[in-house]
């Protein structure tokens, strides 16, 4: 038995495991209730299962929990501000209604959010680059790109990434 402790959306977290190679991916979603993370590919491939660690992104279906001993995640579900408040790219992809199915957006928003953080003022080149990593199957990347530059608007005037 392995125990990993380390910081999930500015909270202490502790977890034990059995298997040294779980993905941090299983340990967000069975271990502490952290649904909004999702698996697709499993091979880092796809971006659905993307978090930030040290507010970088990072495929959580191939990093190994142990890998994140004594740093920070961050998860879909801690994006927002301890009140509620969206981030500026959260905000613009319910105003731009960027999601259809669903599935691979909390991966998208969370490659949107450190893109942001990176690069301030994307381009269309910048923007495609960035979120190349990030699949999305109901091809709603017109969408995203324009909640991008939205967001990125949006934090001009104060918002958060």
């Amino acid at each position: 038995m392995i125990t990993v402790r380390f910081k999930v959306n500015g909270t202490d977290k502790t977890v034990h495991l059995e298997d040294p190679s779980t993905p941090l991916l299983w340990v967000l979603r069975d271990s502490l209730a952290l649904v909004g993370t999702k698996y697709g590919c499993g091979m880092a491939l796809c971006g659905a299962c993307t978090v930030h660690l040290n507010g970088a992104p990072i495929r959580s279906c191939s990093m190994p929990a142990v890998g994140v001993s004594g740093q920070s995640i961050t998860t879909i579900e801690g994006l927002a501000k301890p009140d509620g408040t969206l981030t500026a790219v959260q905000q613009a992809w319910i105003d731009l209604d960027v999601a259809q199915c669903g599935y691979c957006q909390a991966g998208q928003i969370m490659t949107a959010s450190a893109l942001l953080r990176q690069n301030p003022n994307p381009t269309d080149a910048d923007i495609d680059e960035a979120m190349a990593g990030n699949i999305c199957r109901c091809g709603t990347y017109q969408r995203i790109r324009a909640a991008i530059h939205a967001a990125a608007d949006a934090q001009k005037t104060g918002g958060a990434a």
